[in-house]
């Protein structure tokens, strides 16, 4: 396809809308292929549908526990995914990651929105289709959490951020749909993780006004009606969550899950800064291969209004979260927007010679990086059909890191970014197939099957429920079997079958069960061996049914 073709093919809102269809095609397999994960996708997905059980939309809870950490944005969401689908009862986790994927589509389409006006449609659309299809986004985009519908809602605020700023710059007076999208933005991102949000977009308006030494056009972004669209969107709620839990849900979500983030590292995700750096390039993955150019057009290009704007989203928050002790790495994914839009703008002028072999060298990390997880995982958990998606997500890794380099090393950097792109997905929808063949690691998924195989699953009703389980308490099974599962010990597994209830009996707790069970006439009928990638360790699973079963 000839410049003029594809610049036809990308004019207007065509670039934006491929740019979402490249996060669509990259997010879509790990939709649809990945079992329900453990711990935090399953807790999600859980509260939710008890939600939709209770119809209770305020008060978040896992089972009996409150579940007061995250505001009820993504539960709402998900719950009007399931609603408009499936429907609670099926236990299927696809319809619960569907504003996932909604969410990468829309990060992509937005931050080729801010592209194609700061830097042309090409640019904007490379920016866009480089997010989409970056590792870390289109893993999050088949996972029903929060993080890429955050990424969502900064990516849209700070792009319409930009475009306000840069026209107040030339002197023309901001679009009101702007600054809704700005204050809509905004909201969401306060509506599904809280001050998260805020991080990212305060610190870059502070920057971005002390760079100028000019906070006249902070006067046009609408305030006198973009503060109350704001508390609008999360006003309801959060005074609704208040009554309901007499503020308990604060006192948590404050002094129990974010004060410990950032006071040291919580549930042993603690680690020195830096470390989102050095994952940097294997996240961004096949972007990769312009990230020294993206950084060097962000120092040598600094007084042009585009690039300081994208400086002032992207540095103050990484120093941030990367001074912050607790590390989780989707934390800097609100921010890859930015280095998207850096990436596409280094391809504006000529590449140097360093950013191109060091972005060759990155590429190639990468790669070795990816293939070294594909192994790892073939070698440990694999069978043979893992093997097969394993050779390909090697193969379609190098070779968007070899045929990128040397597009890249032979000054066609356009034409190397997007071959790159193109590999670096298929590599990602391999590797997404290679873990759902991973059976060991699909112990909930196994352990339902095994129940329905006996008739002993609770949605058959063949006998009375809930299943009782032990040594094995993640969410992910208490998804697959509903909310009254009873997570219990030894003796509690022996009082379920002497209730008539299946129960679940890990291996180290079988000396006990048995000696709990004493004179029961239950059976067992399937032994499920896995590794509980929660825990990091292998467990075996014995399933009983009670006396009189079928």
């Amino acid at each position: 396809m000839d410049g003029l073709n594809f610049d036809r093919w990308i004019a207007g809102w065509r670039g934006p809308a491929l740019a979402a269809l490249v996060a669509l095609v990259a997010g879509l397999p790990g939709l649809l292929m990945l079992p329900p994960l453990d711990r935090d996708e399953s807790r999600y997905a859980q509260a939710t549908s008890q939600m939709l059980e209770s119809g209770d939309f305020v008060d978040i809870r896992f089972q009996d526990e409150p579940r007061w950490k995250k505001p009820v944005g993504i539960y709402w969401m998900q719950a009007a995914a399931v609603a408009a689908t499936t429907g609670v009862e099926a236990r299927a986790i696809q319809p619960y990651r569907l504003p996932s994927l909604i969410g990468a589509m829309i990060a992509a389409l937005a931050c080729a929105w801010a592209g194609a006006a700061l830097f042309g449609n090409r640019a904007g659309f490379l920016a866009g289709a480089l997010l989409g299809g970056s590792f870390l986004l289109s893993t999050e985009a088949g996972i029903a959490k929060t993080d890429a519908v955050l990424c969502a809602a900064v990516t849209l605020a700070m792009a319409a951020l930009a475009r306000i700023y840069m026209t107040s710059r030339a002197g023309g007076t901001p679009e009101r749909r702007h600054k809704f999208l700005f204050w809509l933005g905004l909201g969401l991102s306060i509506l599904v993780k809280g001050p998260i949000g805020l991080l990212v977009i305060i610190p870059a308006i502070v920057m971005l006004t002390l760079w100028d030494r000019d906070a006249r056009w902070l006067r046009r972004l609408g305030w006198g009606w973009g503060l109350p669209m704001t508390a609008l969107i999360v006003g309801p709620w959060a005074l609704a969550i208040t009554i309901a839990t007499d503020g308990g849900f604060w006192r948590e979500a404050i002094g129990g899950d974010l004060a410990p983030k950032i006071a040291g590292g919580q549930e042993s995700h603690g680690a020195p800064p830096g470390l989102h750096l050095l994952l940097s390039p294997l996240l961004l993955f096949p972007a990769t291969l312009l990230l020294p150019a993206a950084l060097s057009a962000a120092w040598h290009r600094r007084s042009e209004p585009a690039i300081r704007v994208l400086v002032c989203w992207l540095i103050p928050a990484w120093i941030v979260f990367e001074a912050t002790p607790t590390k989780l790495v989707h934390y800097t994914l609100p921010l890859y927007g930015a280095l998207a839009l850096l990436a596409a703008a280094a391809l504006t002028q000529p590449i140097g010679a360093l950013s191109r072999r060091l972005g060759a060298g990155l590429s190639v990390l990468a790669a070795v990086m990816i293939a070294g997880i594909a192994v790892y995982g073939l070698n440990n958990f694999g069978t043979s059909t893992a093997q097969t998606w394993a050779t390909m997500t090697v193969v379609f890794a190098a070779a968007a890191a070899a045929v990128g380099s040397f597009l890249l090393l032979n000054r066609h950097a356009m034409t190397a970014a997007l071959v790159s792109l193109g590999f670096g997905v298929l590599a990602h929808a391999a590797l997404v197939g290679e873990i759902r063949q991973l059976r060991p690691l699909a112990v909930a998924p196994q352990l339902t099957k095994a129940l329905k195989a006996a008739e002993l699953h609770p949605a058959q009703g063949r006998v009375p429920g809930p299943v009782a389980i032990t040594g094995f308490h993640e969410p992910s099974f208490v998804f697959l079997t509903g909310r009254e599962t009873q997570l219990t010990d030894a003796a509690g597994a022996a009082r379920a079958l002497g209730e008539g209830r299946p129960a679940i009996v890990a291996e180290a707790d079988a000396e006990a069960f048995t000696q709990a069970s004493a004179g029961l006439p239950g059976r067992a009928v399937a032994t499920i061996r896995g590794h509980n990638y929660s825990k990091g360790e292998d467990v075996a699973l014995t399933v009983y049914a009670p006396p009189g079963a079928p």
